[in-house]
Protein backbone atom coordinates (compact mmCIF):
# COMPACT_ATOMS: atom_id res chain seq x y z
CA UNK A 1 0.00 0.00 0.00
CA UNK A 2 1.46 3.88 -0.53
CA UNK A 3 1.32 5.56 1.95
CA UNK A 4 1.63 9.99 0.78
CA UNK A 5 1.15 13.19 2.84
CA UNK A 6 -1.03 15.64 3.62
CA UNK A 7 0.44 18.76 5.33
CA UNK A 8 -1.70 21.83 5.93
CA UNK A 9 1.70 24.25 7.28
CA UNK A 10 -0.01 24.09 11.11
CA UNK A 11 1.39 26.89 13.20
CA UNK A 12 2.63 25.85 16.96
CA UNK A 13 1.15 27.73 20.17
CA UNK A 14 4.58 29.87 20.81
CA UNK A 15 5.37 29.99 17.45
CA UNK A 16 4.95 31.85 14.31
CA UNK A 17 3.69 31.18 10.64
CA UNK A 18 7.05 31.51 9.27
CA UNK A 19 8.53 28.46 11.67
CA UNK A 20 5.09 26.36 9.97
CA UNK A 21 6.13 27.43 7.15
CA UNK A 22 9.40 25.86 7.02
CA UNK A 23 8.94 23.35 8.91
CA UNK A 24 6.38 22.14 5.87
CA UNK A 25 9.74 22.21 3.58
CA UNK A 26 12.03 20.32 6.87
CA UNK A 27 9.58 17.30 6.60
CA UNK A 28 8.79 17.27 3.05
CA UNK A 29 12.12 15.82 2.85
CA UNK A 30 11.82 13.78 5.25
CA UNK A 31 9.22 12.18 4.45
CA UNK A 32 10.89 12.02 1.09
CA UNK A 33 13.54 9.71 2.88
CA UNK A 34 10.77 7.71 4.50
CA UNK A 35 9.67 6.79 1.12
CA UNK A 36 5.90 8.56 1.16
CA UNK A 37 4.42 8.44 -2.35
CA UNK A 38 3.14 12.08 -2.50
CA UNK A 39 3.28 15.25 -0.74
CA UNK A 40 0.26 17.41 -0.54
CA UNK A 41 0.06 21.37 0.58
CA UNK A 42 -2.95 22.17 1.71
CA UNK A 43 -4.82 25.82 1.13
CA UNK A 44 -6.65 28.02 3.66
CA UNK A 45 -7.03 31.79 4.18
CA UNK A 46 -6.78 34.18 7.22
CA UNK A 47 -6.13 31.80 9.81
CA UNK A 48 -4.59 31.55 13.03
CA UNK A 49 -3.57 28.12 13.22
CA UNK A 50 -2.80 27.47 9.28
CA UNK A 51 -0.11 29.05 7.05
CA UNK A 52 -0.65 27.65 4.19
CA UNK A 53 -2.16 30.31 1.79
CA UNK A 54 -0.72 29.23 -1.83
CA UNK A 55 -0.32 25.58 -2.25
CA UNK A 56 0.97 26.55 -5.86
CA UNK A 57 4.19 28.84 -4.24
CA UNK A 58 5.31 26.37 -1.61
CA UNK A 59 4.68 23.20 -4.41
CA UNK A 60 7.96 24.66 -6.27
CA UNK A 61 9.61 24.91 -3.20
CA UNK A 62 8.71 21.57 -2.30
CA UNK A 63 9.84 19.97 -5.57
CA UNK A 64 12.98 22.03 -5.29
CA UNK A 65 14.19 20.54 -2.22
CA UNK A 66 12.96 16.77 -3.29
CA UNK A 67 13.70 14.76 -6.21
CA UNK A 68 11.38 11.59 -6.42
CA UNK A 69 8.17 12.41 -4.26
CA UNK A 70 5.11 13.54 -5.94
CA UNK A 71 4.31 17.05 -5.07
CA UNK A 72 0.89 18.81 -5.20
CA UNK A 73 -2.21 20.51 -4.07
CA UNK A 74 -4.12 19.26 -1.66
CA UNK A 75 -6.18 21.10 -3.08
CA UNK A 76 -6.51 24.60 -4.46
CA UNK A 77 -9.85 25.99 -3.59
CA UNK A 78 -10.60 26.28 -7.65
CA UNK A 79 -14.19 28.55 -6.68
CA UNK A 80 -11.77 31.52 -5.98
CA UNK A 81 -9.73 31.33 -8.81
CA UNK A 82 -9.49 31.49 -13.36
CA UNK A 83 -9.56 28.15 -14.51
CA UNK A 84 -7.07 29.73 -16.58
CA UNK A 85 -4.66 30.87 -14.64
CA UNK A 86 -4.41 27.69 -12.17
CA UNK A 87 -3.79 25.93 -15.65
CA UNK A 88 -0.97 28.39 -15.75
CA UNK A 89 0.46 27.75 -12.62
CA UNK A 90 0.77 24.05 -12.63
CA UNK A 91 1.83 24.01 -16.20
CA UNK A 92 5.12 26.14 -15.08
CA UNK A 93 5.13 23.92 -12.46
CA UNK A 94 5.12 20.58 -14.87
CA UNK A 95 8.03 22.08 -16.64
CA UNK A 96 9.84 22.59 -13.77
CA UNK A 97 9.53 19.31 -12.70
CA UNK A 98 8.04 17.20 -14.75
CA UNK A 99 6.31 13.92 -14.36
CA UNK A 100 6.14 15.18 -10.17
CA UNK A 101 3.54 17.39 -9.79
CA UNK A 102 -0.88 16.77 -8.83
CA UNK A 103 -2.81 19.78 -9.01
CA UNK A 104 -5.42 18.38 -6.51
CA UNK A 105 -9.03 20.46 -6.53
CA UNK A 106 -11.20 21.33 -4.12
CA UNK A 107 -14.08 23.16 -3.94
CA UNK A 108 -15.02 24.44 -0.43
CA UNK A 109 -13.84 28.20 0.25
CA UNK A 110 -10.92 27.11 2.87
CA UNK A 111 -11.88 30.38 4.85
CA UNK A 112 -14.96 32.31 6.34
CA UNK A 113 -17.30 33.59 3.50
CA UNK A 114 -16.05 37.62 4.45
CA UNK A 115 -12.47 36.36 3.18
CA UNK A 116 -14.17 34.46 0.54
CA UNK A 117 -15.37 37.55 -0.66
CA UNK A 118 -11.97 39.35 -0.23
CA UNK A 119 -10.16 36.60 -2.34
CA UNK A 120 -12.42 37.33 -5.00
CA UNK A 121 -11.82 40.79 -4.74
CA UNK A 122 -15.52 42.07 -3.72
CA UNK A 123 -16.97 40.06 -6.42
CA UNK A 124 -17.86 36.68 -4.52
CA UNK A 125 -16.92 33.26 -4.92
CA UNK A 126 -18.25 31.77 -7.88
CA UNK A 127 -21.60 29.86 -7.78
CA UNK A 128 -21.18 26.28 -7.27
CA UNK A 129 -23.05 25.39 -10.18
CA UNK A 130 -19.91 26.45 -11.71
CA UNK A 131 -17.78 24.12 -10.59
CA UNK A 132 -18.06 21.53 -12.78
CA UNK A 133 -17.45 23.62 -15.73
CA UNK A 134 -14.73 25.22 -14.15
CA UNK A 135 -12.89 22.08 -13.96
CA UNK A 136 -13.45 20.87 -17.64
CA UNK A 137 -12.05 24.14 -18.38
CA UNK A 138 -9.10 23.33 -15.97
CA UNK A 139 -8.66 19.97 -17.43
CA UNK A 140 -8.76 21.01 -21.14
CA UNK A 141 -6.13 24.23 -21.04
CA UNK A 142 -3.45 21.63 -19.10
CA UNK A 143 -4.06 19.76 -21.94
CA UNK A 144 -4.04 22.38 -24.71
CA UNK A 145 -7.76 20.46 -26.29
CA UNK A 146 -10.65 23.45 -25.50
CA UNK A 147 -13.51 22.95 -27.16
CA UNK A 148 -14.06 24.75 -30.79
CA UNK A 149 -17.05 26.40 -29.56
CA UNK A 150 -15.71 26.78 -26.00
CA UNK A 151 -15.63 31.09 -25.18
CA UNK A 152 -12.02 30.91 -25.29
CA UNK A 153 -11.16 28.70 -28.07
CA UNK A 154 -7.23 29.51 -29.05
CA UNK A 155 -6.23 30.71 -25.99
CA UNK A 156 -3.83 28.94 -24.70
CA UNK A 157 -1.90 28.02 -20.98
CA UNK A 158 1.60 28.04 -21.18
CA UNK A 159 4.05 26.80 -21.01
CA UNK A 160 3.13 23.86 -23.30
CA UNK A 161 4.75 20.47 -23.08
CA UNK A 162 4.85 16.96 -23.59
CA UNK A 163 3.44 16.26 -19.67
CA UNK A 164 0.83 17.33 -17.89
CA UNK A 165 0.26 17.66 -13.59
CA UNK A 166 -2.12 14.43 -12.34
CA UNK A 167 -5.43 15.87 -12.02
CA UNK A 168 -7.60 15.13 -8.69
CA UNK A 169 -10.59 16.25 -6.97
CA UNK A 170 -10.49 16.51 -3.30
CA UNK A 171 -14.19 15.96 -0.94
CA UNK A 172 -16.20 15.19 1.72
CA UNK A 173 -19.65 14.25 0.18
CA UNK A 174 -20.71 12.72 -2.83
CA UNK A 175 -20.67 16.04 -5.27
CA UNK A 176 -17.04 15.81 -5.67
CA UNK A 177 -17.03 12.43 -6.33
CA UNK A 178 -19.73 12.74 -8.80
CA UNK A 179 -17.77 15.48 -10.77
CA UNK A 180 -14.51 13.12 -10.40
CA UNK A 181 -16.11 10.25 -11.83
CA UNK A 182 -18.28 11.89 -15.39
CA UNK A 183 -14.60 14.07 -15.85
CA UNK A 184 -12.57 10.65 -15.35
CA UNK A 185 -10.26 12.54 -12.87
CA UNK A 186 -8.67 10.68 -9.50
CA UNK A 187 -10.60 11.33 -6.61
CA UNK A 188 -9.38 11.72 -2.84
CA UNK A 189 -11.86 11.38 -0.03
CA UNK A 190 -11.19 13.35 2.90
CA UNK A 191 -11.85 10.96 6.23
CA UNK A 192 -10.12 13.33 8.49
CA UNK A 193 -12.97 15.88 7.73
CA UNK A 194 -15.98 13.58 7.34
CA UNK A 195 -15.88 10.39 9.42
CA UNK A 196 -19.61 9.61 9.68
CA UNK A 197 -19.62 6.44 7.60
CA UNK A 198 -20.37 7.79 3.92
CA UNK A 199 -16.39 7.92 2.44
CA UNK A 200 -16.54 4.24 1.20
CA UNK A 201 -19.98 4.32 0.17
CA UNK A 202 -19.01 7.66 -1.73
CA UNK A 203 -15.85 6.11 -2.85
CA UNK A 204 -17.30 3.22 -4.09
CA UNK A 205 -20.15 5.49 -5.98
CA UNK A 206 -16.98 7.08 -7.66
CA UNK A 207 -15.67 3.59 -9.19
CA UNK A 208 -19.01 3.10 -10.14
CA UNK A 209 -19.92 6.08 -11.80
CA UNK A 210 -16.40 6.29 -13.70
CA UNK A 211 -15.76 7.31 -16.85
CA UNK A 212 -12.74 6.80 -18.34
CA UNK A 213 -10.49 10.04 -20.10
CA UNK A 214 -7.86 10.23 -22.28
CA UNK A 215 -5.70 10.88 -18.80
CA UNK A 216 -7.47 8.18 -16.63
CA UNK A 217 -8.38 4.28 -17.89
CA UNK A 218 -9.75 3.43 -14.87
CA UNK A 219 -11.29 5.02 -11.04
CA UNK A 220 -7.85 6.00 -9.07
CA UNK A 221 -8.88 6.71 -5.62
CA UNK A 222 -7.73 7.23 -2.25
CA UNK A 223 -8.41 8.25 1.40
CA UNK A 224 -7.41 11.32 3.34
CA UNK A 225 -6.36 10.34 7.51
CA UNK A 226 -5.58 12.32 10.34
CA UNK A 227 -3.16 9.76 12.15
CA UNK A 228 -0.61 10.21 14.62
CA UNK A 229 2.57 7.64 15.96
CA UNK A 230 4.06 7.11 18.46
CA UNK A 231 6.34 4.53 20.41
CA UNK A 232 3.33 3.82 23.41
CA UNK A 233 0.11 3.94 23.53
CA UNK A 234 -0.19 6.32 26.46
CA UNK A 235 2.28 8.59 24.55
CA UNK A 236 0.28 8.89 21.34
CA UNK A 237 -2.90 9.69 23.42
CA UNK A 238 -0.87 12.54 24.94
CA UNK A 239 -0.08 14.26 21.39
CA UNK A 240 -3.71 13.23 20.57
CA UNK A 241 -4.86 15.63 23.04
CA UNK A 242 -4.03 18.66 21.30
CA UNK A 243 -5.92 18.01 18.00
CA UNK A 244 -9.07 17.50 20.59
CA UNK A 245 -8.79 21.17 21.84
CA UNK A 246 -7.71 22.14 18.37
CA UNK A 247 -11.15 20.67 17.32
CA UNK A 248 -13.15 21.83 20.55
CA UNK A 249 -11.84 25.40 19.56
CA UNK A 250 -12.33 25.23 16.02
CA UNK A 251 -15.67 24.19 16.58
CA UNK A 252 -16.68 26.63 19.18
CA UNK A 253 -15.23 29.84 17.31
CA UNK A 254 -12.46 29.71 19.50
CA UNK A 255 -9.72 29.81 16.51
CA UNK A 256 -6.36 30.00 17.59
CA UNK A 257 -2.88 27.73 17.10
CA UNK A 258 -2.18 24.10 17.28
CA UNK A 259 -2.04 23.61 21.31
CA UNK A 260 0.71 21.81 23.42
CA UNK A 261 0.00 18.68 25.09
CA UNK A 262 0.16 20.83 28.59
CA UNK A 263 -2.38 23.28 27.05
CA UNK A 264 -5.16 20.59 26.47
CA UNK A 265 -4.69 18.62 29.68
CA UNK A 266 -5.01 22.22 31.70
CA UNK A 267 -7.90 23.55 29.58
CA UNK A 268 -11.54 24.07 31.56
CA UNK A 269 -13.61 21.32 29.17
CA UNK A 270 -17.24 22.20 29.14
CA UNK A 271 -20.02 19.10 28.66
CA UNK A 272 -20.21 20.40 24.87
CA UNK A 273 -16.57 20.49 24.80
CA UNK A 274 -16.34 17.17 25.65
CA UNK A 275 -18.94 15.64 23.41
CA UNK A 276 -17.24 17.28 20.51
CA UNK A 277 -14.18 15.29 21.34
CA UNK A 278 -15.99 12.19 21.65
CA UNK A 279 -17.87 12.57 18.23
CA UNK A 280 -14.33 13.51 16.86
CA UNK A 281 -12.35 10.52 18.02
CA UNK A 282 -14.14 8.44 15.19
CA UNK A 283 -11.80 11.30 12.89
CA UNK A 284 -8.43 10.42 14.37
CA UNK A 285 -6.28 7.06 14.40
CA UNK A 286 -3.48 7.04 17.53
CA UNK A 287 -1.32 4.39 19.18
CA UNK A 288 1.82 2.87 18.44
CA UNK A 289 2.82 1.94 15.04
CA UNK A 290 0.74 -1.61 15.45
CA UNK A 291 -2.24 -0.18 16.41
CA UNK A 292 -2.12 2.47 13.88
CA UNK A 293 -0.86 -0.05 11.10
CA UNK A 294 -3.98 -2.46 11.77
CA UNK A 295 -6.33 0.48 11.70
CA UNK A 296 -5.18 2.38 8.90
CA UNK A 297 -5.01 -1.25 6.73
CA UNK A 298 -8.68 -2.08 8.19
CA UNK A 299 -9.97 1.14 6.27
CA UNK A 300 -7.95 1.14 3.65
CA UNK A 301 -10.12 -2.18 2.67
CA UNK A 302 -13.10 -0.54 3.77
CA UNK A 303 -12.50 2.40 1.10
CA UNK A 304 -11.14 -0.53 -1.05
CA UNK A 305 -7.85 1.82 -1.91
CA UNK A 306 -4.33 1.16 -1.87
CA UNK A 307 -3.12 4.85 -1.23
CA UNK A 308 -3.44 6.75 2.35
CA UNK A 309 -2.75 10.26 2.71
CA UNK A 310 -1.89 10.66 6.00
CA UNK A 311 -2.54 14.29 8.10
CA UNK A 312 -0.43 14.31 11.46
CA UNK A 313 -0.23 17.50 13.47
CA UNK A 314 1.43 17.88 16.68
CA UNK A 315 2.99 20.59 18.51
CA UNK A 316 5.91 19.10 19.26
CA UNK A 317 7.61 19.33 15.81
CA UNK A 318 9.90 16.53 16.54
CA UNK A 319 6.95 14.55 17.49
CA UNK A 320 5.27 15.12 13.91
CA UNK A 321 8.82 14.16 12.65
CA UNK A 322 9.01 10.76 14.31
CA UNK A 323 5.01 9.79 14.05
CA UNK A 324 5.95 9.78 10.22
CA UNK A 325 8.86 7.87 10.86
CA UNK A 326 7.06 5.03 12.55
CA UNK A 327 4.56 4.69 10.11
CA UNK A 328 6.96 4.86 7.14
CA UNK A 329 8.55 1.51 9.33
CA UNK A 330 5.59 -0.32 9.99
CA UNK A 331 4.41 0.15 6.54
CA UNK A 332 8.12 -0.81 5.48
CA UNK A 333 7.52 2.03 3.33
CA UNK A 334 11.55 2.40 2.47
CA UNK A 335 12.03 -1.51 2.05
Amino acid sequence: MRLSVLDQSPIRSGGTAADAIHETLELAQSCERLGYHRYWLAEHHSSRGLAGTSPEVLIGQVAARTSRIRVGSGGVMLSHYSALKVAEQFRVLETLFPGRIDLGLGRAPGSDQRTAWALAAGGGMRDIEQFPQQIADVVAWLHDRLPERHPFAGVRAMPAGPTSPEVWLLGSSDASAIYAAEQGLAFSFAHFINADGSGPPVTQLYRDRFCPSPELAAPMASAAIWAVCAETEEAARRLQRSRELALVRLYTGRYGPFPSVEEAESFPYTARDLAIIEHARGRTVAGTPDTVCAQLEAMARAYAVDELVIVTITHDFKARVRSYELLADAFNLRG
